[in-house]
């Protein structure tokens, strides 16, 4: 009997997938656990229409990433701390910080999860900042970190 999963099978394979099965493990065990459905030429055409929609929708998504990151590129931000004699620096800026910061100056909400800071910034200058907008989308944010 031929199956369509709709959940992923550890021994069979991943959602979406056409598998063929013995007649018994489909009825006692796929179907009922509501595993996947049988192949029939309206489910088989159900899954192409769903799975061109789901790419359409991870199309859209890749280029709204593509032109945020072309958006924030050429923006910078503004970020103060302490400093003492001879330069040195009381304490750091995380990406808490930074994302705080692009929300009070440039009024954008970024997601300080997805900021790629090796290590807090402890020293003043120009930093760029990777930042994950989308799996294979990276932009580059630029933070100027100066005297308080």
């Amino acid at each position: 009997m031929k199956i369509i999963l709709i959940q992923d099978v550890k021994t069979l394979g991943k959602k979406g997938d056409t598998v063929n099965v013995n007649d018994g493990y489909a009825r006692n065990f796929i179907l009922p656990k509501k595993l996947g459905i049988e192949a029939t030429a309206k489910n088989i055409n159900d899954l192409k229409l769903q799975k061109a929609n789901e790419e359409k929708k991870a199309k859209e998504l890749y280029e709204a990433a593509l032109s945020f990151a072309e958006e924030i590129k050429d923006k910078s931000v503004k970020v103060s701390i302490k400093t003492g004699e001879g330069g040195r620096t009381f304490g750091s800026i995380s990406s808490k910080e930074i994302a705080a910061a692009y929300k009070s100056q440039l009024n954008m909400e970024i997601d300080k999860k997805k900021l790629q800071l090796p290590e807090p910034v402890r020293s003043l200058g120009v930093y760029k900042v990777p930042y994950k907008v989308h799996p294979k989308v990276t932009a580059e944010l630029t933070v100027k970190v100066t005297e308080a």
